[in-house]
């Protein structure tokens, strides 16, 4: 099982560990940390995470492409056409094109969500329709060969639930389950917007808008602007 996971700078940890770490129990599994160079890339936690190939030494059939979220480096990647040809031509060899929190918005740029069923963290989930992908709820949605998470926490239900997918085997998923002793239980009932209360909804919604809103809409009206006139509307 060749699983070659990307990363970028200002990625958000956890939309990584969490399938990485799920995943690196699979029996088999080899994994390759790709990045544009062999520095450390730095995460938006307080952790660089340290890449073991660059884009050229890549495996082009990997059995599953994966690509983290983040907020100001997933924008940074739509207005990147390097990476975005990147993951297109390695999507059309890849058995399992994949993501969690907003990686899907950019497997969604790169082409390679057209017709699919996709999801993403909820402040950005109305973005995917603008590159052709089809909006559906839920921790993980699995379409096909495209498998995505929510938002960051998600990764570790989605790397489970694929495992399960993929094996055929949810004895194994339950073993590796149980291994990260993954029983949640989070002090608040707060997770998702229809579980908060407004305020807090908004609050959040607020802060992801406080900083950087308008470059953001720049990348993303470019990268629309790019998708249509490479893939059609």
């Amino acid at each position: 099982m060749k699983i070659q996971m990307f990363i970028y700078p200002g990625m958000t940890l956890l939309d990584l560990v969490g399938p990485l770490q799920v995943w690196s129990i699979w029996p088999g599994a080899d994994v390759q940390l790709i990045a544009q160079s062999m520095d450390p890339v730095p995460t938006d936690s307080a952790m660089s995470v340290n890449p073991t190939h660059v884009l050229d030494d890549a495996w082009s059939d990997p059995d599953i492409l994966f690509v983290p979220g983040g907020t100001e480096g997933t924008f940074a990647l739509l207005g990147d056409e390097d990476i975005l040809s990147f993951l297109e031509q390695q999507g059309k060899a890849a058995n399992w094109i994949t993501s969690v929190c907003t990686g899907s918005i950019v497997l969604a740029a790169a082409g390679l969500l057209s017709g699919y069923k996709a999801t993403s963290h909820w402040i950005a989930r109305d973005m995917l329709p603008a590159f052709g992908a089809e909006v559906a709820e839920g921790r993980w949605v699995i379409d096909r060969n495209r498998a995505s998470g929510g938002g960051v926490t998600a990764g570790i239900d989605f790397g489970l639930a694929l495992m399960a997918h993929i094996s055929g085997d949810e004895k194994l998923a339950q073993q590796v389950q149980l291994a990260l002793e993954y029983s949640p239980n989070p002090p608040f009932s707060c997770g998702t917007p229809a579980q908060a209360a407004p305020d807090i909804v908004q609050s959040v919604t607020t802060l992801f808008n406080a900083e950087g809103a308008e470059q953001r809409a720049e990348l993303l009206a470019s990268s629309v602007s790019r998708y249509q006139s490479r893939f059609g509307s």
